[in-house]
C-alpha cells in the first residue's frame, strides 16, 4: 500500500515537468518567433536557434559537472568535432567530379580520403554524435582509470583542446585551417542552408534536439544512476568503498556530454553559417561552464535557461555597448558566483521560495523530521482533505 502511495506521489512531479516542457517547447516553437518577428526583431529568432542549440550542450556540461563532480574545460574540442562533421557533408554537396573551392586555392586536385564518407548523410549525422563520444571515452578512460581527478582533469581537457586546436589550425590542405567551413551557401536536399526555408527548419530540429536531451539528461539523472553520480561527486572514495567502480560510470557520463555537444555544434554549424577552430577557443569552453553556474548547477533547467540568458544578455550588451559589454558579462558572472553560488534556479529552490512567502505572510512551520517528506502525510494532504 505504502509503495502504490509512494509511485502515486512520485509520478506527479514528473507529470507535472512533462507539462510545463511540452508547454514552454510550444512557447519557443510557436509563440517567441511570432512575438519577435512583430516586434520588428525577427533577427533574433535565428539567434534564438542557436542559443537553444548552445543550451543542449549545457546539458551535457550540468552532466559531468553539475552531477558528477567532474569540471570539463574542454567541451568546446566535442562542440567543434559535431560541427565539422555536419560542414564536411554539406561542403560535399556539388555536382559530381567537383571538390570544395578551398581545396582548389591550396592545390589540392584529389578528395583526401577521410572527406569520402562524408558524402553519405547517415554517416555524418552518426560522426556529429559518435565521433565526439569516442574521443571522450578514449580520453575518459585513459584519465579515470588512474584516478585523475579535479584541477588535473580540467587542465587535461584544456590541454586536449590546444592540441586539436592547434592541429585544425594548421591543416590548411584538409580543412581550410583557420578559415573553417562555410555552411550557409552550401545546399542540403537542393535547398541552400542558409535560406529561410531550412533555418525554419533548423530552429524547429534545435527545439526538438533540446526537448530529447532534456529527457535523456532527466532519465540518467533521476534514478538510481543519477543517485550514483551525486554519490561519486560527494564523496568517490566511499562510492568506491561500497563496491562500486566509478571509472565506468564517469567514462559513460563523459561520453554521453561529448555526444550532446557534438549535437549542439552540428546545429550550431548549420544555424551560424559555418564552424571554424575558433569555436576550439579556451574561452569558448570556459563560457560553457559559465552558463551552467549562472542558471544553477545540478539543475536542467538551470542550465538551459543559464545559456539562453547568458547569451542574449551577451548578445544585447554588445550591441548597445560594445566597448564595455565585456565588464557587464564578468560582472554578472561574480555576482552569481558570489550572491548566488547555486545559480538562479538553486536560488529560487532554496531561499527564494521561502522570502517570496515570507513577504506574503505565508511562511511555512518547518518541523523535525520534516513531515512534509512523509509519504503518507503527503498523500493524506493530497487526497483525504476533502
Amino acid at each position: 500500500m505504502l509503495r502504490a502511495i509512494n509511485q502515486k506521489i512520485q509520478q506527479r512531479p514528473r507529470l507535472f515537468e512533462a507539462g510545463l516542457v511540452v508547454a514552454i517547447a510550444l512557447l519557443i516553437l510557436f509563440a517567441a518567433p511570432a512575438i519577435l518577428t512583430a516586434v520588428g526583431q525577427e533577427f533574433r529568432v535565428n539567434m534564438l536557434g542557436r542559443f537553444l542549440a548552445l543550451a543542449i550542450v549545457a546539458l551535457g556540461i550540468d552532466l559531468i559537472w553539475g552531477y558528477t563532480g567532474i569540471l570539463s574545460l574542454g567541451h568546446g574540442l566535442f562542440f567543434t568535432l559535431g560541427g565539422y562533421a555536419l560542414a564536411m557533408y554539406l561542403k560535399l554537396q556539388l555536382p559530381e567530379g567537383e571538390l570544395p573551392e578551398f581545396f582548389t586555392l591550396y592545390g589540392v586536385t584529389e578528395l583526401p580520403w577521410f572527406w569520402k564518407p562524408f558524402y553519405s548523410f547517415p554517416f555524418a549525422l552518426a560522426a556529429t554524435v559518435f565521433v565526439p563520444m569516442l574521443i571522450a571515452t578514449l580520453l575518459g578512460y585513459l584519465v579515470f582509470r588512474n584516478r585523475i581527478r579535479g584541477v588535473y582533469f580540467s587542465i587535461l581537457t584544456q590541454a586536449a583542446l590546444i592540441v586539436f586546436f592547434n592541429f585544425f589550425n594548421s591543416q590548411q590542405k584538409l580543412i581550410n585551417g583557420t578559415n573553417g567551413l562555410k555552411t550557409d551557401t552550401t545546399k542540403i536536399f537542393d535547398m541552400y542552408v542558409g535560406s529561410d526555408d531550412v533555418q525554419r527548419v533548423l530552429y524547429i530540429l534545435s527545439v526538438v534536439f533540446l526537448i530529447l536531451a532534456y529527457c535523456l539528461s532527466r532519465w540518467l539523472t533521476s534514478g538510481r544512476l543519477g543517485r550514483l553520480l551525486i554519490a561519486i561527486r560527494d564523496d568517490e572514495s566511499r562510492v568506491r568503498f561500497s563496491g562500486y567502480d566509478p571509472t565506468g560510470f564517469k567514462v559513460l557520463v563523459f561520453a554521453v556530454s561529448a555526444g550532446l555537444a557534438g549535437i549542439a555544434g552540428a546545429l550550431y554549424a548549420a544555424q551560424s553559417g559555418g564552424i571554424s577552430p575558433k569555436t576550439m577557443d579556451i574561452a569558448f569552453s570556459i563560457e560553457m561552464v559559465i552558463w551552467v553556474a549562472v542558471g544553477g548547477r545540478a539543475s536542467l533547467v538551470g542550465a538551459v535557461l543559464g545559456a539562453i540568458l547568458v547569451n542574449f544578455s551577451k548578445s544585447i550588451l554588445s550591441e548597445q555597448f560594445p566597448q564595455v559589454w565585456l565588464f557587464f558579462l564578468g560582472g554578472l558572472f561574480l555576482t552569481v558566483v558570489t550572491v548566488l553560488p547555486d545559480g538562479f534556479v538553486g536560488w529560487i529552490r532554496t531561499t527564494g521560495v521561502e522570502q517570496v512567502r515570507s513577504r506574503l505572510g505565508r511562511r511555512r512551520l518547518l518541523t523535525y523530521p520534516s513531515l512534509s517528506e512523509d509519504p503518507e502525510v503527503e498523500y493524506e494532504r493530497q487526497n483525504l482533505r476533502n
